[in-house]
């Protein structure tokens, strides 16, 4: 729950520990540093030492790091984005914010960056005599090290070039978020707030001043606001919702002023476009695009709808395993709960109308929506329905042949 609940400060810091600048900066800065504290370490040591280096070495070095990894640095900028690329055309681009958050290339683009900044600082420092004997000592030691660095990071990033941005890492990775949005929210699908119930008559409406989508409440804040100022908050728009003037934020009952309406949109963030981050239906729905995408006339890959309702498996399966909190930590919110006939409806849907002529799309399909319901037998008829809703449809598509196949899988799946 804590993960689902966090607060905007602790999101904002999350999100911004994901971006690539961020790193890149972190380690140029740690570059930086290191190049121009070699000088200044060597009188603090207890100790004097020196290696006989021939003339123009350390400099001979450096500028060997710096062409190279400025070569190594545009190279592997543009391996990520030729990634990013072929991940939003073959698969969706809903998957495109996962392989930019990717740490592996992260680590590598800013490893490769810090180690150019190191050269080139170490450079001009070189040239302009800031080195004394010990000092320039210290930096040649901290060259091989970096040296060393480079070198491990490159191997392990021509390694993850082998599966970055293929199908099925692609595939992997959508699945990971989806599960952890979805698990998070079973475990808390209040977000630890009070389940809905209906807005009082009396209550007042409060809507964002910009349309866009919900991709984080701060539960935690809009309690607080509730208990300074006496309210009752009913949200309505919860993550993954669109806020316009149709969709209000929240409903409050209590006396609402201008401070307790802007206090009230801080705790919403809004944004164009959906996340992961307390959005189950997002994670779900980019796992459906992908095995739709593959069931096109364009691209005819049943083999990779197939792969994605293997993950939805997965998904729902380790969803529906979560024991939910039934502790409220904040007593003045009602947070709506996400219901299970809209997720599974997000799922399998579009892959039963997609793959509608595909019989073995609609077998393994029948196969997992029968799972499912024999491992969570109290929800067994949200599944059912969608199996039934799916052979329905397929049998109008399907050739007789087809259709006796189909059949066939559906009794050995559900039973007569």
């Amino acid at each position: 729950m804590a993960m689902t609940i966090r607060g905007s400060l602790a999101s904002f810091f999350l999100r911004l520990g994901r971006q690539v600048w961020v790193r890149a900066a972190i380690f140029t800065l740690t570059a930086v540093v290191v190049a121009l504290a070699a000088n200044v370490l060597g009188p603090l040591l207890p100790f004097e030492f020196g290696i006989d280096l021939a003339q123009n070495s350390v400099g001979s070095l450096l500028q060997i790091i710096a062409t190279a990894m400025l070569t190594v640095s545009t190279f592997s900028v543009t391996a990520m984005v030729t990634a990013f690329s072929a991940a939003t055309t073959t698969a969706t681009p809903r998957s495109t914010p996962l392989l930019i958050a990717d740490p592996t290339s992260q680590n590598a683009v800013s490893t490769f960056i810090g180690a150019f900044t190191f050269s080139l600082v170490g450079i001009v420092a070189l040239s302009t005599g800031y080195y004394l004997p010990q000092g320039r000592t210290i930096l040649f030691v901290a060259t091989l090290v970096v040296i060393g660095i480079v070198v491990f990071t490159l191997l392990r990033w021509i390694s993850h070039l082998s599966t970055f941005g293929r199908m099925s890492d692609v595939i992997d990775r959508v699945e990971r978020a989806a599960t952890t949005s979805l698990e998070l929210h079973a475990a808390a699908p209040t977000l630890g707030a009070r389940p809905a119930v209906a807005v009082p008559p009396d209550a007042v409406d409060v809507h964002a001043e910009k349309v866009g989508y919900v991709t984080h409440v701060d539960v935690a804040a809009l309690d607080r606001l509730a208990r300074r100022h006496g309210l009752d908050i009913h949200v309505r728009a919860t993550p993954g919702r669109i806020a316009d003037a149709r969709v209000p934020l929240a409903a409050v009952t209590g006396s609402v002023d201008d401070s307790v309406r802007t206090g009230l949109r801080r705790a919403f963030r809004i944004e164009n476009h959906r996340t992961f981050e307390q959005d189950p239906r997002f994670g779900v729905i980019a796992l459906t695009e992908i095995g739709s995408r593959a069931l096109s006339a364009a691209t005819n890959d049943p083999g990779t709808a197939i792969e994605v309702i293997a993950s939805l498996q997965r998904v729902f399966a380790r969803a529906l395993a979560a024991e939910p909190d039934a502790d409220v930590a904040y007593e003045r919110v009602w947070v709506p709960a996400p219901m299970l006939t809209d997720l599974v409806d997000d799922a399998f849907r579009p892959l039963a109308r997609d793959g509608a002529a595909d019989v073995e799309v609609q077998v393994r399909l029948q196969k997992c929506l029968a799972s499912l319901a024999a491992s969570a037998p109290a929800r067994a008829g949200v599944f059912r329905d969608a199996a039934r809703a799916a052979f329905a449809r397929s049998r109008r598509d399907l050739d007789p042949a087809d259709t006796r196949m189909l059949r066939a899988a559906v009794r050995e799946a559900w039973g007569r």
